[in-house]
């Protein structure tokens, strides 16, 4: 699809922008003061999140109660990080499978912090220090990409883990973009949906960054240091909306192409609409 002349994307305005300046991860180290004094406020209250709910954890967990705190302590993090997030539809809480588009590790806590869902993540991700441990605490199904022998013990992971009724958050990008535009969704882990277990649906999530999709986005050779910082010294807040689209019954599609393929053309749609929603008429252009 073609604009007027007079009309630009976000796409082309970010372009544009990158042209005269460097990548925001180039300059991580340049903050100013006030970044760096937002970044140590924000590290204090994480730390001090941290401290206040794990101890409160484990005790729901001692007595085998429904454990509400990874979910608190989730969206309690995005929001000391500067993220205002609007809900957009009704996001399923148990018996789910949500495949989201995948622009940052900050989807983790956004999208955990409004459901309580537990996540498929890579393997190296187990290994970060306090990081690792914490994806634990949350129920967090590791994989790895280069043990493909390991495929059916991940498969089985996920179906128990959907047998025991969670919601199960999969990137099936497998890597984030910028926001922009969606890579090809890969299918092997939706294995453990033949046969879906019973009362399984499928939501398809869309997370919108809008005009903050430069500032959030993890992309680039830029590591998971520097994002980190790039987002805690980021003075202010941004919005993000979260589209929880019209969930569909995974026994209605013939295999797990299909219903990748079904979760992809729900989400390119909800992201083709927001760049449409989100062109910029430049005047005197």
């Amino acid at each position: 699809m073609e604009f007027p002349s007079h009309v630009k994307t976000d796409n082309q305005l970010l372009f544009e922008e990158q042209v005269e300046r460097p990548m925001p991860y180039e300059t991580w180290k340049g903050a100013g003061l006030l970044g760096y004094v937002t970044f140590a406020i924000r590290a204090l209250l994480l730390v001090l999140l941290l401290l206040f709910c794990v101890p409160f954890y484990y005790i729901w967990r001692m007595l085998r109660l429904p454990n509400p705190w990874p979910r608190w302590f989730l969206r309690a993090v995005s929001y000391i990080c500067g993220a205002r997030i609007r809900k957009m539809g009704t996001p399923i809480r148990r018996d789910v499978v949500l495949l989201a588009n995948h622009l940052s590790w900050f989807d983790i806590p956004m999208l955990g912090g409004v459901n309580g869902t537990s996540f498929v993540s890579k393997e190296e991700i187990a290994h970060w220090p306090i990081v690792g441990w914490l994806c634990r605490l949350n129920n967090t199904i590791f994989i790895s990409r280069q043990n493909r022998m390991g495929v059916a013990d991940q498969i089985n992971q996920l179906r128990e883990a959907l047998e025991e009724c969670w919601a199960v958050t999969i990137f099936p990008e497998g890597t984030t973009t910028d926001g922009t535009m969606l890579l090809p969704f890969k299918a092997p882990l939706l294995a453990a949906l033949n046969p879906p277990p019973p009362g399984l649906l499928v939501q398809p999530v869309y997370i919108d960054l809008g005009k903050y999709r430069g500032d959030v986005s993890w992309i680039g050779d830029e590591t998971a240091p520097q994002n980190a910082w790039r987002l805690l010294s980021r003075p202010g807040s941004f919005k993000v909306d979260i589209h929880y689209l019209d969930p569909f019954d995974p026994r209605k599609y013939s295999d797990r192409k299909a219903i990748v393929a079904e979760a992809r053309t729900r989400i390119q749609a909800a992201l083709d609409a927001s760049l449409s929603a989100s062109q910029v008429v430049v005047p005197g252009v």
